[in-house]
């Protein structure tokens, strides 16, 4: 299903455009060209090294994505110690609501999203747990509509059996997605390993939610099924989702894209992804939100990376 066709049905089920994610001129492609069919927002998640040596602060990032040239953000929870670690969770979340706006507004950057980690596990069988991890991102969801963004990413791990992690998937889904639809913030899953990296299997437990607002961020990486000795992250991956295919069954409730990227050639062309292939899914989707350049790799600095990856995407826009 289209995008547009995704708008059609929201709006008829009562959503308003402001629960949508916020789209690219809808003019750009007749007065320009050579513009790109997206808009490009950084993922923070491409500073991390520097964050954790402490050579710059998470309160930098605004800056160094609007010196970067990019006209969005995408936040991680966890490069913020002072919030993540603070006592007093809710006075340290107003601070960092407070910090982040204003530099975002002196940057002349939007706030899109916040991806939300170590807040509990959202398919664990515990049903306590559970309840326990919804409860601990409801904060986030009141966070993201006070930073006018349109949307959290959660993850979905914690169980292997494929029927129940669809079923406690969606019960936690339709929880938050249900909390969230008055402050006009999404849901969204991600493919970051395990069955959340199943798309075709994220894709029928989002059906069974049935909620306009929870949706996808497919991640052109990430698409690791198992890992060695059961890891989450460290192991190495033993079997592999198809990323072209998974990205393509993510798309039609796609709220968010992230180009990840790991190394590059001389050339200029990332080395694991085909990219070419990759926007082309993208566009034929009829997805025109905002795509965030996530590097993930150590073959160059994080800004060279960054760099790297947006100027792949611009070039090969300008060719599909």
């Amino acid at each position: 299903m289209l995008r547009r066709k995704f708008i059609q049905r929201s709006l008829a089920a009562g959503v308003g455009l402001s629960t949508l994610p916020v789209w690219g001129n809808p003019l750009l492609a007749s007065t320009a060209e050579t513009a790109p069919f997206f808009k490009l927002s950084l993922a923070q998640w491409s500073l991390h090294r520097s964050i954790w040596e402490n050579k710059i602060s998470p309160y930098d990032f605004a800056e160094k994505a609007s010196t970067m040239g990019f006209e969005g953000l995408e936040y991680v929870n966890g490069l913020y110690a002072d919030v993540m670690k603070a006592n007093n969770k809710k006075q340290a979340l107003e601070k960092f609501i407070a910090r982040s706006n204003e530099k975002a507004a002196q940057h002349n950057v939007k706030n899109l999203l916040i991806m939300i980690d170590g807040e509990g596990d959202l398919v664990v069988p515990d049903k306590k747990e559970r309840n326990t991890a919804i409860e601990q991102h409801k904060p986030w969801i009141e966070t993201a509509a006070a930073m006018d963004c349109h949307s959290i990413r959660i993850n979905l791990f914690g169980e292997r059996n494929r029927e129940e992690w669809k079923k406690r998937a969606a019960e936690s889904m339709r929880a938050l997605g249900e909390f969230a639809q008055s402050y006009n913030i999404n849901i969204l899953v991600e493919n970051h390993g395990y069955l959340s990296s199943d798309a075709a299997l994220v894709m029928t437990m989002l059906e069974d939610v049935q909620l306009p607002n929870c949706g996808t961020l497919p991640d052109f990486g990430n698409f690791c099924l198992a890992r060695e000795q059961g890891e989450r992250w460290d192991g190495e991956c033993i079997r592999r989702y198809d990323a072209y295919q998974g990205v393509e069954e993510m798309l039609p409730k796609a709220f968010a894209v992230s180009a990840k990227s790991y190394a590059f050639d001389n050339g200029g062309k990332e080395t694991t992804i085909d990219y070419a292939r990759m926007i082309a899914l993208v566009k034929a989707s009829g997805y025109r939100g905002y795509i965030g350049v996530e590097y993930e790799g150590d073959d160059r600095s994080e800004e060279e990376g960054i760099l790297a990856t947006k100027n792949l995407l611009l070039k090969v826009a300008a060719q599909t």
